[in-house]
């Protein structure tokens, strides 16, 4: 198929629906802190799994996941909250919001993604990246499985900025974010639910991070100050970093032809990977994707689509280059991998909890 683009017709509906709904921007109480809000019981005995069920999940493959695999044990499995980081400049959050829709179409929990307060589907580079630190670690001790990043341009170096945060760059500690309150809480750590033991805000971990158009001279802003510097420094505070380069990219400032720039982990623990997008790709719409689970093609190219660490050949995608079928089926995989593998790693605690019960 000829690989040319179509960016209007993709982004129109998306955009449309936006100003259906309505747009409001980000506000965030000035008040007292909130009221810790530690869960009443061990997450691992309040969810509700039978014995069946985790046998499921524990014999889940996390490198071969299928629809049916999805459909029958993950859906009813815990789910690690995606935290998705939109670009700075309006109306480009809409990508993110058409990224949310095709998670959802592929059988992501809605839940699991919209913001537990105002329900948004996605956050702003311009928030501080405390705050996102601070709410990790409220929702991995509220919901027992680490949650995961996705970022968008600015978005993507936010992500990056968090888990900076999270190793303490800038500081020693940071306060637990209340999401639905949207306050912090009198509190620097949570009860760790995996281990039960007390775990600083500073010194969690998300279990996936993906990053797409990272970079150039949106880091001159004063909210990306901080990280320009080590903005292709990943810290252990994520178990898996992808960072995606388009070919071309004027707004990132990444070229291809000319050698890319490339993520590395500060300590080699994390498993990073760098993914080049073809030169047809969009900087500034490369998540739009919410079309693809409709269409046969696109969504057999998903289901079945496994990473080999080169570049698949063009000219065996479908679609073209507006689709952005790679980005998807890319973050795709990796996100019901580590999908099954925070199921599994809730399973198992839980397995041992109730042996010494």
């Amino acid at each position: 198929m000829a690989r040319t683009n179509s960016i209007p017709g993709r982004l129109f509906p998306v955009i449309l629906a936006a100003l259906v709904a309505g747009c409001t921007g980000l506000q965030y109480s000035s008040g007292p802190a909130a009221v810790a809000t530690r869960p009443s019981e061990p997450v691992l005995k309040s969810v509700a799994l039978d014995r069946a069920l985790e046998d499921r999940i524990l014999a889940l493959d996390p490198d071969r996941v299928t629809p049916e695999d999805i459909r029958d044990t993950l859906s009813k499995a815990p789910a690690p909250r995606i935290i998705l980081l939109h670009g700075g400049v309006f109306p480009v959050h809409l990508a993110m919001t058409s990224f949310a829709q095709f998670l959802i179409a592929m059988g992501y929990p809605e839940a699991r993604i919209r913001h537990p307060g105002d329900e948004r589907w996605s956050h702003s580079p311009y928030e501080p990246s405390e705050r996102v630190a601070g709410m990790i670690a409220w929702f991995y001790e509220h919901e027992g499985v680490r949650p995961m990043m996705v970022g968008h341009s600015q978005g993507g170096m936010q992500a990056i900025k968090v888990l900076h945060d999270l190793a303490g760059t800038f500081a020693p500690s940071l306060p637990v974010w209340n999401p639905i309150a949207e306050q912090p809480e009198p509190r620097t750590s949570i009860a760790d639910p995996i281990t039960g033991r007390d775990l600083p805000v500073v010194g969690n971990k998300v279990s996936y991070t993906s990053a797409v158009g990272a970079g150039g001279p949106s880091g001159v802003l004063p909210n990306q100050w901080s990280v320009i510097t080590r903005i292709r420094e990943i810290p252990d505070t994520t178990i898996q970093f992808d960072g995606f380069f388009i070919g071309i990219d004027w707004f990132a400032m990444t070229f291809t032809q000319a050698g890319v720039p490339r993520f590395a982990s500060t300590s080699g623990k994390v498993e990073v990977r760098n993914i080049v997008l073809p030169a047809g790709y969009l900087h500034v719409s490369v998540p739009t994707t919410h079309h693809l689970p409709g269409n046969p093609k696109f969504r057999e190219f998903l289901d079945t689509y496994r990473p080999t660490g080169e570049r698949p050949d063009e000219n065996t995608m479908p679609g073209s280059y507006s689709d952005n079928v790679l980005y998807a089926a890319e973050n795709w995989f990796m996100i019901r991998r580590h999908w099954v593998l925070e199921a599994q790693r809730f399973v198992r605690a839980r397995r041992g909890l109730v042996a010494h019960d």
